[in-house]
């Protein structure tokens, strides 16, 4: 089976993302999730509303498993904004979820500040056996512009 990586499912991670550039609830990061070319979850990172855990993909992954009744993702894609961290990247692998299509990466979050590990999903791939496939997005330009939109927000916080 031939997976197509779809712009659109991007570009609702990129929607998600914005909200914090409004809501100032977290980073300015997205994810989607779908299965069957259907849209099973959306979020974004709302780790400023006191909970470190709750970046994009984990926020998905939570609303895609309670929407499924299921821990197991098998199937899914996730549509991601920025690499996962390894915090993320570990729940995408133990969600059992095909393949993560990102668009910035880790070391373009750590240009603006943000308190990365330097451990890229490749790594983690690599080190953990992972059957997590990687792509990376069309909507490289789309994703560094939130990058961009957040660092002239006066009250950003960086975490």
């Amino acid at each position: 089976m031939k997976i197509k990586f779809e712009d659109k499912y991007m570009e609702l991670a990129i929607s998600e993302a914005k909200k914090n550039l409004k809501s100032m609830h977290g980073g300015p990061f997205g994810a989607c999730i779908v299965k069957d070319d259907k849209v099973i979850a959306l979020a974004h990172n709302t780790v400023l509303k006191n909970d470190a855990t709750c970046h994009a993909e984990i926020n998905a992954i939570r609303i895609a498993s309670k929407k499924i009744k299921s821990f197991d993702l098998t199937g899914c894609i996730i549509y991601s904004t920025t690499e996962p961290c390894p915090m993320c990247f570990s729940a995408i692998h133990w969600a059992r979820i095909d393949t993560i299509v990102f668009g910035t990466t880790i070391q373009d979050a750590q240009r603006i500040g943000f308190n990365e590990l330097k451990i890229s999903s490749a790594m983690l791939k690599l080190l953990g056996k992972s059957k997590v496939k990687l792509a990376k997005s069309k909507l490289l330009k789309e994703c560094r512009q939130l990058f961009s939109g957040w660092n002239v927000l006066p009250e950003r916080k960086i975490y």
